[in-house]
Formats: structure tokens, C-alpha cells, sequence
């Protein structure tokens, strides 16, 4: 199987060569529109350009014949005509001219035919050797002198244009430099090409690597380097964010794995030393000591509900009882089971803050508020305040808790809510729990499309803020 997938990759073009090939592929298709294209128009042009200017020519050879004749003695200057009859021939022009009556006064063809029937067929073949196909045609036009008609010219021209040579080898130069100049553009195209690919293809080569490397489980390597291109550093940006928060997800796994072997093995060790104990005969079953195991037993028990409430707060299928509910009122209600702790501790507390309208799951909301308020009471020390304040915005209510314990180590802060995490490394249970709680208050708060953070305020110890979307009632 893995022979047959390497033989696959090995078939696959780089991204380099497809690139380059895409570029040039683009390049040639424009080189040939532009090229054809051009050379469409600039032929059209052209033949354009011929047909004024033979218009042109006809035009001049009319006047002049006009000019030759003698109105005082009407006569034609035949010797003028010969010559113009001439000069015109070797341009491609017949001419024959008519008197007013309708008498032949000069016909080229019957002057000399031999030379122009050799002029009209080296036109001819001048022509269909270009493959542009057309044929002799004779245009009648009026001479006058004065306003009054004195004759007729008949002008047999190649229709409904023709080329010299030399024209022709114009219209085949130009052609040349197109060729030419396409050409040049795809060598062009597949240099730029190549090495535009070559720029791109090396950060995504090298993601593709450090991809490879942390599939392998090494999350330590790192992209360096930065490009010029606004999305290969985005690229880039997530190709290391994703080492370092994999880093991150390995180091809690294995403490996490550390946490549960901990939290398993105090409780299951006094369960087993005692039970053999008794077992041996060392020990009697005492109600003293049968209660010492059953302690143990529900410590383990709590254990396993605090792991099935954090598996069904993150499950994606929680459901949301949401109702319009009044988030100051509700924090004073919770804060009223935690009166005889407050007393206990010397503890005050405040609520400040506004009303805010939110539509929440009351008692899963509850238990945020639960859950936080009893961390507040475990860390405070005694004769201290705790202080909630729920503030009011335009998109969002927020609530937050504020305690003069301890505070937490900045080096914690991104960790806090973690699974299984304590700032207290020594797991003293008079100072922590399982490290589930604030795990399933994230969750909770996620639920509902909001957010948590902690963070420690300035007059020492910590502060959570809780930061709810509302909704129109």
C-alpha cells in the first residue's frame, strides 16, 4: 500500500511546475489573442489606409486628365496623357479617356496591350500568392472643366485593393515582430514564472514540513522566517500557532494524566490499606473506620459526576432552557446560600451594578455564579471583601467577581481553566478541588456564546469576568 501511494505522489506535479506552467499556459493564451488580434486590426488598418489612398491616386489621375484638354480648341493633350497613362500603368492603373461625344481619345490597352495585360497579370499573381482574392474592375468617372462635362476617364484598377511588394513585405515584418515579440513573452512569462512559483512554493514547502514534523509529535520546530505575501504569513502565523498550542494541549494532557493518576491513587490507596487491614484480622470493622472508606468511596464518586458534568456541559448537543432573566437579581439570589461561609470567614460581600435583562439558562448560569463565588470564599482570606458588579452594554451584560486572595501567577493565567488545573501545585484539598469546576464554567459560558477570563485586579487577589450576549425581549 505504501509503495502504491508513493508511486502516486511520485506521478504528481510539484506546485513549482504547476505554477510555472499555469503562468506560461496564460501568458501564451493572451500572446496568441493579443497577437492575433492585433494583426486582424492592424491588416484591417491597413488595407483601409490602401483603399484612401488609391481613392487617393484615381482622384489625382482624374484632375490631371481634366487638365489636358483645351476647351478654345477642344482637343487633348495626347502627349500628356501617354505620359500620365504611363506613369499610372506602372502603379496598376488603366486608363482610357472619353470625349464628351463618347469617342475613344486614349486606351492604354490598345496603346500597348502586351504591357498591360503582363501588369494586370503580375498583380493577379502577386495577389493570389498572398492568398487575397479580388479581381480587375473598371470605375467611370466624369471629367469636367469650368462645371461642364468634357469626357469620361475609365480606371481599371486590382479591386477592391492591391499591394506592391514592398507593402507586402511590411504587412511580413509586422507579422515577425509579433511572433517575435510573443515569443520573448513566454520566455519572459516561464522565468518570472519560476521564480514567483520558486518565492511561493518555499514557505508553503517548509510549512508542509514543520506540518509533517509536529504529525510526528515534534511540536518544538517553528517557521522562522517571514514572507511578503500577506497570506503566506497568515500561513505561517497558523502553522506556528498550532505547534505551540499543540505544545500546549501534549503538556496538559500529560498532566492531566499526572492529575487523575494523583486524584485515584490517594483515595483508592487509604480504601485499599484499609480494607487489607480488616481483611487481615489487623483491624476491626469499626463504624469508624467503615466510614473512613466510605468517605473515600464518595470522594471518588464526586470525582467521576464532576467528569460527567464537564463531559455534558461541553457536549454539543447541550441543550439551553434559556428565559429572560435579570442577572443582578439572580447573583443576589445565589450569594444568599453563602451566607453561613461568608459568616464563618468574617467575610462581606457587595453586589453592585445595574439591572440587566439576559436571556439565559438560569440554573446552568446559576451554577457559574456557584461555582465562582465559592472559589472567591475558599481563597479570600478571612475579614476580607468580595465584590460583584455587573455592568451593562449595549451588546453584552458582565458580571464579575472580585476576591483580596492571593491572586493568580501570571505564568497560570492561560491555564486556569483548563481541565484538572490548579495554581496550587501541592493539591491541598483546603485550598482546591479536583480542578473540574472552572473548566465547566468555560463551557457553560461558551454555550451561551459568551466569554470568561481571569485576570488580578489591582488591589490584589483575583478577578473572573463573565460576559454574556443579550437578546431583544
Amino acid at each position: 500500500m505504501a509503495l502504491g501511494i508513493n508511486s502516486k505522489v511520485g506521478k504528481l506535479r510539484s506546485l513549482r511546475t504547476q505554477l510555472s506552467l499555469a503562468i506560461v499556459f496564460v501568458v501564451l493564451i493572451a500572446v496568441v489573442l493579443i497577437s492575433f488580434f492585433s494583426n486582424v486590426l492592424i491588416v484591417r488598418q491597413f488595407e483601409g489606409y490602401i483603399i484612401e489612398q488609391q481613392d487617393a491616386r484615381v482622384k489625382t489621375i482624374t484632375d490631371n486628365l481634366a487638365q489636358y484638354y483645351n476647351g478654345l480648341t477642344n482637343t487633348w493633350d495626347l502627349n500628356a496623357i501617354h505620359a500620365l497613362s504611363m506613369y499610372s500603368l506602372n502603379d496598376g492603373y488603366i486608363i482610357k479617356v472619353s470625349d464628351y461625344r463618347g469617342e475613344t481619345v486614349w486606351n492604354a490597352e490598345n496603346h500597348d496591350m502586351g504591357l498591360c495585360q503582363q501588369t494586370m497579370m503580375d498583380i493577379m499573381a502577386r495577389m493570389e500568392a498572398h492568398g487575397a482574392a479580388g479581381e480587375f474592375v473598371s470605375v467611370n468617372y466624369d471629367l469636367t472643366q469650368n462645371e461642364q462635362k468634357i469626357g469620361t476617364a475609365s480606371v481599371k484598377h486590382y479591386g477592391p485593393f492591391f499591394l506592391s511588394e514592398n507593402e507586402f513585405s511590411f504587412i511580413g515584418a509586422l507579422n515577425v515582430i509579433l511572433a517575435v515579440i510573443g515569443v520573448l513573452s513566454l520566455v519572459f512569462s516561464f522565468v518570472v514564472g519560476w521564480l514567483l512559483a520558486r518565492r511561493l512554493v518555499r514557505p508553503i514547502r517548509k510549512t508542509a514540513d514543520i506540518a509533517a514534523a509536529i504529525a510526528d509529535g515534534r511540536y518544538d520546530v517553528q517557521f522562522e522566517s517571514k514572507t511578503n505575501t500577506r497570506e503566506l504569513n497568515h500561513l505561517v502565523f497558523s502553522i506556528n500557532h498550532l505547534s505551540c498550542a499543540l505544545a500546549r494541549q501534549e503538556s496538559l494532557r500529560k498532566q492531566l494524566t499526572a492529575d487523575v493518576a494523583h486524584e485515584l491513587r490517594t483515595p483508592l490507596a487509604t480504601l485499599g490499606t484499609h480494607i487489607e487491614a480488616m481483611v487481615e484480622g489487623i483491624w476491626k470493622p469499626t463504624p469508624e473506620r467503615l466510614q473512613s472508606c466510605h468517605e473515600e468511596i464518595l470522594r471518588l464518586g464526586k470525582m467521576v459526576a464532576d467528569l460527567e458534568r464537564l463531559e455534558h456541559a461541553e457536549s454539543e448537543n447541550l441543550k439551553l432552557e434559556k428565559s429572560f432573566v435579570d442577572l443582578l437579581a439572580l447573583s443576589k439570589t445565589v450569594c444568599d446560600n453563602f451566607a453561613g461561609q461568608l459568616a464563618n470567614k468574617n467575610q462581606r460581600l457587595e453586589i453592585d451594578g445595574v439591572n440587566v435583562i439576559v436571556s439565559i439558562d438560569k440554573d446552568r448560569v446559576s451554577g457559574v455564579i456557584m461555582n465562582l463565588m465559592s472559589n472567591a470564599v475558599k481563597y479570600a482570606p478571612e475579614g476580607s471583601k468580595i465584590s460583584i458588579f455587573i455592568q451593562d452594554t449595549p451588546e453584552f451584560a458582565q458580571l464579575s467577581i472580585e476576591d483580596a486572595g492571593p491572586g493568580i501567577p501570571e505564568a497560570e493565567l492561560p491555564y486556569i481553566f483548563e481541565r484538572f488545573y490548579r495554581a496550587d501545585k501541592s493539591r491541598n484539598r483546603d485550598t482546591g478541588g479536583t480542578g473540574i469546576g472552572l473548566a465547566i464554567v468555560k463551557s457553560v459560558v461558551s454555550a451561551h456564546g459568551g466569554t470568561i477570563t481571569a485576570g488580578n485586579h489591582v488591589g490584589g487577589g483575583a478577578r473572573f469576568t463573565v460576559t454574556l450576549p443579550k437578546a431583544a425581549r
